[in-house]
């Protein structure tokens, strides 16, 4: 039996092991949940072992925990690489819009139904399913191979940077590839090669030391919420220019060649706007739609709080109100700088007659661009034409994964996507599910680039 053979044998368990691993409500986010990712690390390091994978245990960080093991026995001649991957998934409310209870998978069409099914607990167990069939069926892989799966990827990985920087033993390897992924369409590869850093902040306005009655003090004191709308006008224009002074600084332009690369993908307007519901497309001026999602930076508010918000009316002037916004960068930009440039905004223009601060938000990353012609990437756009047929489109996400950068910074290699989502599979989302035809797909993908790798 090869590794294919063994694969489809052994398919119908690992559907199930999937529906296993997803029941586990490992939600980062929520404190009430920390048992619960503890819970996704053992059964990640219970299924290493299983696969075969040596030393395979449960590391703590100041966080949520982390997940290492390896096989090390291809010798000194033969790459290692190390795969990336997470097990701590969004939360998932609003339960009420979900067809069904998100940590009770099911199966159906074809596809696998539940919260973090495709970001990333499917994802993830691809690569160890395609280990396991090779060591099974020939008791050893074609090159050293490490294994690194995290619990904090969707708060941003906060307490990813100084575990890594303890453990560059650990870690160290050739190469690196991540199994947080997307491909383009279901009939259509993609190398991703660039991804957006991200800052988080909370703006916070007060006024009065309490809520007032609006008739007796409004048009005598400031309100805090309508100094809020105003200082959030002052950080972008109209047309959606970030008017932050400095924002754009180390923002490296598009060049005529990245423009025509992007313009190569296919692009139906029609279709974007049915996906989104939005009534049209928005954004800075002078760069088309595909440029502004995967190339430019932004700055988004993501909630608003002030005032009363239960049913009728309640006729104060709030005390405090608060924004929370988000940045993407782009490469070069820092999120330090960023940071420090709004927090500067913030104080230069802040209304009248209330106090205004920047509250640094937890986690955040780097933006990430792999240099052209790098070695890594051609061989896994090598493996994607051969799985499907096609040539992959080379393409850059809007989204961030923070320790991509930090594994850069510290061990000084560049991360290659080589994940088997797609971007229609409601990550992050209710009704979020995973296409059981890519699960098998990455499957043997996986157990290919390890053999192309391994010469």
């Amino acid at each position: 039996m090869d590794s294919n053979q063994y694969l489809d044998a052994e398919q119908a368990r690992f559907v199930q092991e999937l529906l296993a691993f997803v029941r586990i409500p490992s939600v980062s986010a929520k404190p009430e949940n920390i048992p619960d990712v503890v819970r996704a690390a053992d059964w990640v390091a219970a299924r290493l072992t299983a696969a075969g994978v040596e030393g395979a245990e449960v590391l703590p960080t100041d966080g949520h925990p982390v997940v290492c093991g390896h096989w090390l026995h291809a010798g000194a001649d033969k790459p290692t690489v190390l795969i990336y991957g997470h097990f701590d998934v969004q939360p998932a409310e609003p339960f009420d819009l979900w067809d069904s209870p998100p940590f009770e998978p099911e199966i159906r069409d074809g596809r696998v139904w539940g919260r973090g099914a495709s970001d990333d607990k499917g994802g993830m167990l691809v690569p160890i399913l395609a280990v396991e069939s090779l060591l099974k069926t020939t008791g050893r892989l074609p090159v050293n191979v490490k294994f690194f799966f995290e619990g904090q990827e969707e708060i941003g990985s906060p307490d990813l940077p100084p575990f890594v920087a303890a453990n560059v033993d650990r870690l160290t390897a050739d190469m690196i590839f991540s199994a947080d992924g997307l491909q383009y369409a279901p009939d259509q590869p993609q190398i991703v090669e660039a991804l957006k850093g991200l800052v988080k902040a909370e703006i916070v306005v007060r006024g009065p030391r309490s809520d007032q009655h609006s008739g007796l003090h409004g048009g005598g004191i400031a309100n805090p919420a309508m100094a809020l709308a105003h200082l959030l006008a002052s950080m972008k224009s109209a047309d959606g220019l970030v008017t932050v002074e400095g924002f754009y600084d180390d923002v490296i332009d598009l060049g005529l060649d990245d423009r025509a690369a992007i313009a190569r993908i296919p692009y139906d307007e029609v279709s974007y706007l049915a996906e989104t519901g939005a009534v049209s497309v928005f954004g800075e001026l002078g760069y088309s739609t595909r440029e502004r999602l995967w190339a430019r930076p932004t700055l988004d508010v993501n909630g608003l709080t002030s005032g009363w918000q239960g049913i009728g009316s309640k006729t104060v002037l709030p005390a405090e109100a608060r924004a929370k916004i988000t940045c993407r960068l782009v490469a070069a930009q820092d999120p330090a700088a960023v940071l420090a440039a709004l927090a500067a905004h913030v104080q230069a223009h802040c209304p009248a007659g209330v106090t205004a601060e920047l509250l640094p938000g937890q986690g955040g990353a780097g933006p990430f661009l792999v240099p052209s012609g790098h070695n890594a990437t051609g061989v896994a756009a090598q493996v994607l034409e051969e799985v499907y047929g096609k040539r992959p489109y080379r393409t850059r996400l809007g989204g961030s994964i923070p320790v991509m950068t930090t594994l850069l910074d510290v061990l000084g290699v560049h991360a290659v996507m080589f994940g088997f989502s797609h971007d229609d599979e409601n990550l992050h989302a209710p009704n979020e599910f995973f296409r059981l035809e890519a699960f098998r797909l990455g499957q043997t993908a996986y157990v290919r680039l390890l053999q192309r790798l391994g010469g």
